[in-house]
């Protein structure tokens, strides 16, 4: 005999069964969290490397556990642009942010009308469309973006003097040690239940050499230097603190990821760690687009199904993409704008090329842009008759003073005298297998005529395509700006490296 069940009863029972799935899924929802390094090239065992292979076990177990990315791309080679770029998902020369530390006046102040850099109407932050998605937001750590925003509009939480609205886009504590700064931030939020996206900041290639444990630590001459740098102490110390950075940065990693372990948060959290840009202690890395200033660590764990334990993947990768990835994995909205895309998405289409970007770095001016492909790196320089070595910050540091006295006194070899003091080449090609250093320029040579070209036109096109920022002249107001903040570098006393802060200069 049939049993019949009322409608209404059936109806009930449906619409019950999907509200529990739907408040099931929600409590499911995973915590996503950005461990960025500072200035942290890969020097480490999971990436082959032979003098960090076992020293860098806690990072090591993270890329064995998720998947690991060997062949990541910061969109700049310094922090303030690359930052601006990920935090928005859109490349810095479309949004212009791309001039290092713009937008921002003075340390604590409110930035002046004339010198904030907006981005167009609709645009938001990828921690802001985390918001929307129903995350809880945090950023322990240093925002370092060059844009106008208010912080409480992209974070939940953070001390009161880092909730100032529109300041100099540095924002976040700086401490040495990041632990001590984030006070568990993830346990603060008032639902415990919420679902959580944070960012918290390590010292990477600034500082964490300090952490290394003891017996770990690498002596000077332990690490050979590449040949663009003269074999003198300074250089290979230089060296070495990066080598050492990353294992103290395994250090740092352990703390974090026991605390989330201690919290009851680790298993429903996914991890993306990642750096914003190369080694900062070496002087071809930070701020110019060979690999050592672009290629960066990325490893994304956790326990989600797109995310098999042991991957290795070698498709050219932006961290453009991790903006996208990270609001794919959230179930955020992805805009329309972004350009990134989600690594695991059933669309994702693995990118022919990746371009690069450099321009203004503090007070130095400067253009390049760089395509990276499976096989090899094309760079162009619109400022070839600035040095490579022209001023710059890191000026009084023993690296740059040795590095001009042995030039002062002949001492360089022909390569090194040409690279560093010389006109630069207008572009550079450089096979990445055959010539990993990157010291011999195919831009010449008439057998690779048609790789340069397929690179040169692509980067034509992606600059019509993107209508870069760079490609146009500095907003009067903030080279002012610039130059009353520099004023008193030695730059401004030799305006023929850089013309443009002539208008501003004082003539006696």
């Amino acid at each position: 005999m049939k049993t019949f069940v009322p409608k209404l009863i059936i109806l009930t029972f449906i619409c019950c069964a999907f509200y529990s799935c739907e408040t099931t899924s929600q409590e499911k929802k995973p915590n996503i969290l950005w461990i960025v390094a500072e200035d942290l090239s890969p020097f480490m065992g999971c990436y082959g490397d032979t003098i960090n292979q076992g020293h860098t076990p806690v990072i090591d177990k993270l890329a064995s556990d998720g998947v690991l990315f060997t062949r990541a791309y910061a969109t700049a080679p310094v922090c303030s642009a690359s930052r601006s770029a990920l935090i928005s998902g859109i490349m810095q020369t479309t949004t212009g942010t791309h001039n290092h530390r713009s937008s921002r006046f003075t340390n604590g102040e409110v930035v002046p009308k004339e010198l904030q850099i907006r981005f167009p109407e609709g645009v938001k932050t990828i921690p802001q469309l985390m918001k929307e998605a129903g995350y809880f937001t945090f950023n322990s750590g240093k925002d370092d973006y060059n844009f106008h925003y208010n912080r409480r509009a992209i974070y939940d939480v953070g001390t009161e003097e880092n909730y100032k609205a529109g300041m100099n886009g540095w924002q976040g504590n700086f401490a040495e040690d990041y632990m001590s700064v984030t006070n568990h931030v993830w346990s603060s939020r008032p639902d415990k239940n919420q679902p959580w996206f944070g960012q918290v900041q390590i010292m990477g290639g600034k500082k964490d050499s300090k952490y290394v444990r003891e017996e770990e630590k690498l002596k000077e001459n332990e690490v050979p230097l590449p040949p663009y740098f003269p074999n003198i102490s300074s250089q290979r110390k230089a060296w070495t603190d990066h080598y050492n950075a990353n294992r103290g940065s395994d250090v740092t990693l352990e703390k974090v990821l026991k605390q989330l372990e201690a919290d009851g948060e680790l298993e429903n959290t996914i991890i993306f760690f990642f750096s914003d840009h190369g080694s900062n202690t070496s002087l071809r890395h930070k701020q110019f687009c060979y690999e050592g200033g672009m290629l960066v660590p990325l490893m994304i764990k956790g326990n989600h199904p797109a995310l098999k334990s042991g991957t290795i993947r070698n498709d050219l990768v932006s961290l453009l993409d991790v903006s996208a990835t990270t609001l794919a994995l959230g179930n955020a909205v992805l805009p329309d704008y972004l350009d990134g895309q989600d690594l695991f998405g059933t669309n994702y289409k693995e990118p022919k090329y990746v371009v690069g970007a450099r321009d203004r770095c503090d007070y130095t001016i400067d253009r390049i842009r760089t395509v990276v492909s499976e096989d090899f790196r094309y760079i162009r320089n619109f400022f070839p008759d600035r040095p490579m070595l022209q001023a710059g910050y890191r000026d009084n540091k023993p690296i740059v003073k040795d590095f001009k006295t042995l030039h002062e006194e002949g001492k360089l070899t022909p390569y090194q005298e040409e690279h560093w003091f010389g006109v630069r080449p207008n572009e550079e090609l450089y096979d990445l297998k055959a010539d990993p250093h990157q010291m011999n320029n195919l831009a010449s040579n008439p057998e690779f005529y048609l790789i340069l070209k397929e690179h040169r036109d692509h980067l034509e096109k992606w600059i019509k395509d993107t209508d870069d920022k760079g490609q146009y002249p500095e907003d009067a107001e903030q080279l002012k700006a610039t130059y009353n903040m520099w004023k008193d570098r030695p730059i401004f006393r030799d305006a023929k490296k850089n013309p443009e802060y002539d208008q501003f200069i004082t003539k006696e």
